[in-house]
């Protein structure tokens, strides 16, 4: 007898066949389901909501307490019972919708949360690293001279050149201007704009 139970009895490594249903299963679009409870959630949030509900329940009210009584269909004796099932029904409807919206708004503020907690993280590294460029470039720019310091320079070079003449002046030669040669062609004079040739 245990060898039949071994023989019919499939190993932990072999699948399981899928059984046949009788009835389809319904697989809602969640996005689009979502979508639909969320707007329904919000139109029961709007002052036309209650509107609508309150003028709802007076047109109820007053039909079913002064229509005749052929025409009735919930009775005032009996304190409104199909009124009080049909409030209780829409309630019962209305919570898991809402806690349904509330799920998904979580939803997408955890995401909010999560990528506003990534671009402050890059931030702050972007923070660091122009900290860190812009410390790069102060002690960069310790090194550099400044003009006070290039003209104190250029001063203690002319004193030195200065005193190593003893007082004599200095002077530039004058070069000769050097005469055309004679394959050279002479340009005519042109007047410079502006100026006015004088007769």
């Amino acid at each position: 007898m245990v060898e039949k139970i071994r023989s019919s009895s499939r190993g932990l490594d072999t699948p399981r066949v899928v059984r046949k249903r009788f009835l389809l299963r319904s697989r809602p679009n969640p996005d689009r389901f979502g979508s639909a409870t969320e707007n329904f959630a919000r139109f029961m949030g709007t002052p036309q909501f209650l509107l609508y509900m309150t003028v709802f329940c007076i047109i109820w009210l007053v039909w079913n307490t002064f229509a005749p009584a052929d025409f009735r269909f919930d009775s005032a004796a009996l304190g409104f019972t199909a009124l009080t099932l049909m409030l209780s029904l829409q309630a019962s409807y209305a919570a898991p919708l809402l806690l349904l919206a509330q799920n998904r708004q979580d939803d997408r503020d955890r995401v909010s949360l999560r990528q506003d907690r990534q671009r402050a993280e890059r931030n702050l590294s972007d923070t660091e690293y122009l900290t860190r460029e812009i410390a790069e470039l102060r002690i960069a720019l310790r090194e550099v001279a400044t003009r006070d310091y290039v003209r104190s320079e250029l001063r203690s070079i002319l004193e030195e050149l200065l005193e190593t003449t003893d007082g004599q002046e200095l002077t530039l030669q004058k070069r000769k201007p050097r005469k055309p040669s004679e394959n050279t062609v002479a340009l005519p004079k042109v007047p410079a704009a502006g100026r006015k040739q004088s007769r």
